[in-house]
């Protein structure tokens, strides 16, 4: 039997196999999935905002995706994996609500995304599949088994990325 092992919003976890890691409710957030594909070891963090650097209240660090990255990196490898053989796969991001002229504070879902993607690039950590954009939320889960990341959504099916 599998653990479920859940993962609030603006939360971080890992899991070694045989577990499943899931988040709920993704709109303008960004689940970030790792995956250690020879020591079977997952990460997700669930991140609100694309940076701690511009927010004075800043101290939760699985809420952005700067801090988020590193700290799931960091738990991963103090459980056994390596960098090296990590990869990376996004969902989220959606723009929830349509604005008339879109502003760029309200784009928020395409700047976690964007953060998102930079911070991995910057951490030598490639990006081997994203649901990310839309106007949808995700519920996600992440196996441990195989790094499988199954993408659910309201109105557009299920789908393993």
């Amino acid at each position: 039997m599998k653990d479920l092992i859940k993962v609030g919003m603006a939360d971080l976890n890992i899991a070694k196999r045989p577990s499943i890691l899931t988040t709920l409710g993704l709109g303008s957030c960004v689940g970030i999935a790792l995956y250690d594909k020879i020591y079977k070891i997952a990460g997700l963090a669930h991140i609100m905002l694309p940076s701690s650097t511009q927010i004075k209240n800043n101290t939760n660090i699985a809420k952005f995706a700067d801090t988020a990255i590193v700290q799931l990196i960091k738990q991963m490898e103090q459980n056994g994996a390596s960098k090296c053989n990590m990869v990376a796969k996004l969902a989220g991001g959606a723009q929830m609500f349509s604005f008339g002229r879109t502003s760029e504070i309200m784009r928020i879902g395409e700047r976690n995304a964007q953060a998102s993607k930079e911070m991995l690039t910057n951490m030598s950590i490639p990006i081997i599949a994203e649901d990310t954009g839309g106007n949808h939320g995700r519920t996600i889960e992440l196996y441990t088994e195989d790094g499988n990341l199954l993408v659910k959504t309201i109105g557009h099916g299920s789908r393993y990325i």
